[in-house]
């Protein structure tokens, strides 16, 4: 059994996606600290000019402070309408998927006010794994019964947890190798592996490509079958 693990984002960029296409189980990592100011509340798409802007939720200050999955967002419908404004210059440039796009942003949305950020990101991954055929079926770790021992470093968390839902392979993006110790996981049994950097290019019409932009920004401009197609071939190649 393949785990990943990752800290709930905000409509996060397409390697995200990867992680969560190559493995059969996923773990909502809401246990850490929340970070402001962060793909945790926030992420990137084109700007109507130039370059790009950011997109994202308000979070309550009196909640900064605490692990992520205690943050709640503030006016989540008002954020809503907001990112909508923000996103309307893709209509105008002819982005052949902007209503299918819109679309996936209300239901993410629906029916969300000033709950937790968490349960905003899940229900944002969700959305979009729908759209793509991605299966997503999390275990949210601070509501799991899932028991762990004291944590001494940063790399001992994927470990842990790996080894209590007797996964054989953990996979990990490829800019946290250095938090990993390789021979604790091969001493339990359990693969180590990191994923390559997607390097996804499409057109985007009048404007100028930016690299790792929110997934929204890669499914304005293409159809989720070649979306879906190009993660599942990084899948047929092994990670490393």
């Amino acid at each position: 059994m393949i785990l990943g693990a990752m800290q709930p984002y905000f409509f996060p960029y397409l390697g995200y996606f990867d992680l969560i296409n190559r493995s059969d189980r996923w773990v909502v990592f809401d246990v850490v600290k929340y970070a402001p100011r962060s793909w945790m509340n926030r992420n990137r798409i084109l700007h109507p000019t130039t370059g790009w802007q950011y997109v994202g939720v308000p979070v309550d200050r009196r909640t900064e402070g605490n692990r992520l999955d205690a943050v709640r967002v503030i006016d989540g419908q008002a954020a809503r309408r907001k990112m909508l404004g923000q996103i309307e210059h893709y209509r105008r440039g002819r982005a052949p998927h902007y209503e299918a796009v819109r679309g996936l942003i209300e239901d993410s949305f629906r029916g969300f006010d000033q709950g937790l950020l968490r349960d905003l990101n899940v229900a944002g991954l969700a959305a979009t794994c729908a759209y793509l055929g991605i299966r997503f079926d999390p275990v949210i770790l601070s509501q799991s019964d899932i028991v762990l021992p004291p944590i001494d470093h940063a790399g001992q968390w994927a470990l842990e947890i790996s080894t209590a839902l007797g996964a054989d392979h953990y996979v990990n993006p490829p800019n946290g190798r250095g938090l990993f110790d390789a021979a604790a996981f091969a001493a339990r049994g359990i693969r180590l592996s990191f994923t390559e950097v997607a390097d996804f290019r499409y057109a985007c019409g009048r404007y100028d490509f930016v690299e790792r932009l929110s997934i929204l920004d890669v499914l304005m401009w293409n159809t989720p079958q070649a979306v879906r197609g190009y993660l599942d071939d990084l899948n047929t190649a092994a990670p490393t």
